[in-house]
């Protein structure tokens, strides 16, 4: 098989852009698989993550797919390039144009491949299961020095750190095209956060702490899952369309802006501080305060809120509160201090069951 490719120099090294019709992708390159033998360690890759390969077919059968990010492949002294005639390196790119040289494999035999990959073996097991006829892949290669460069390669590419999940959160809202399930199922209560943190009548403005409002000391995530719980399974899903997962998300935030300027108004001073110094901005206290909104507002408009008698709620709960100081006494051999409480899920419901009963 001979394809176009671009040598790019890396001072003494190496390395090789090439595009290659991913049907055809294993017919020359393998996956390592990690095991132990007598021998020792062999292998690097895991196996397939089964719900990571359909998630990316599934996108790849949607319209308009692209996967732009380049399978790395490791490639051993049989595969060869061949300069363009004449071809030489510009100084500019520091690459020249020519061809790769790759040698047929035996069918079905994997050891005797030229190549194995690096870094994309769910895409292209994605790509390889997929329901499309043709499917262009961009790879990069580099002949190694044997399994252990590999290796190396291998944990270096997958060691950069992953986006943050705060930054993700703040994209997903103006984000359009495919998205996998969880990304998609967290795009309406992002959007909803970041309006509650920008809104001038919100009471979350700019408390939340994001990539864009680094002042925030409410952790995004406890707004995030406080509006998750709502959305999917309590006051805010009035004004949700389960079929298409949309909704009326400014009715949405009229309802939250409703129930949390109560709380601000009840806790003023514990409001204006940091988790570390008040349990109520904590994310055990957003997520069950969430489930108390949760339990007085369902099924009760954003107009209407004003009419019910919220703020008699909040003041029974201001009488067993410990937001900045004393004790929870949230069963008779259930004491903890008021910092005692963490944002596990056993705390969280642990905290909810107690505030639901003395609210009544």
């Amino acid at each position: 098989m001979r394809l176009p490719a671009l040598e790019i120099h890396q001072g003494s090294r190496r390395i090789y852009a090439f595009g290659v019709e991913g049907k055809r992708f294993l017919e020359f390159v393998a996956v390592s698989r990690v095991h132990r033998d007598d021998e020792g360690l062999e292998g690097y890759q895991r196996p397939e993550v089964l719900n990571h390969v359909k998630a990316i077919r599934r996108y790849l059968e949607s319209e308009n797919a692209m996967l732009p990010n380049a399978v790395v492949v490791a490639f051993d002294s049989r595969v060869k390039f061949e300069p363009l005639p004449g071809a030489r390196v510009a100084a500019a790119s520091q690459s020249r144009l020519g061809h790769l040289r790759i040698p047929d494999a035996k069918a079905g035999d994997d050891a005797d491949k030229p190549g194995w990959v690096v870094d994309g073996q769910q895409r292209t097991a994605a790509i390889r299961d997929a329901d499309v006829e043709s499917f262009g892949v961009a790879a990069v290669g580099f002949i190694a020095q044997g399994e252990e460069e590999q290796r190396s390669q291998f944990i270096l590419v997958n060691s950069t750190k992953p986006l943050p999940k705060g930054l993700i959160h703040e994209l997903l809202p103006d984000t359009k095209g495919h998205l996998p399930a969880a990304y998609l199922r967290r795009k309406l209560p992002a959007h909803v956060m970041i309006r509650l943190n920008a809104d001038a009548d919100s009471p979350f403005r700019n408390r939340i702490d994001t990539p864009t409002a680094a002042a925030g000391y409410i952790k995004d995530n406890s707004v995030l899952k406080m509006i998750e719980n709502s959305l999917f399974d309590g006051a805010l899903y009035q004004y949700r369309d389960p079929m298409t997962g949309e909704g009326d998300d400014e009715q949405m935030l009229l309802h939250l802006k409703e129930f949390w300027s109560l709380v601000q108004d009840q806790w003023p001073i514990e409001w204006s501080l940091p988790p570390r110094k008040s349990r109520l901005t904590h994310g055990v206290g957003i997520q069950a305060l969430g489930y108390v909104m949760d339990s007085f507002t369902e099924g009760v408009p954003g107009p209407e809120i004003p009419a019910l008698d919220l703020p008699a709620v909040l003041t029974r709960l201001a009488r067993v509160t410990a937001w900045t100081e004393g004790s929870w006494h949230l069963a008779p051999d259930e004491v903890r201090r008021w910092n005692g409480l963490q944002n596990t899920p056993s705390d969280v419901r642990l905290l909810t069951s107690y505030l639901l009963q003395a609210a009544k």
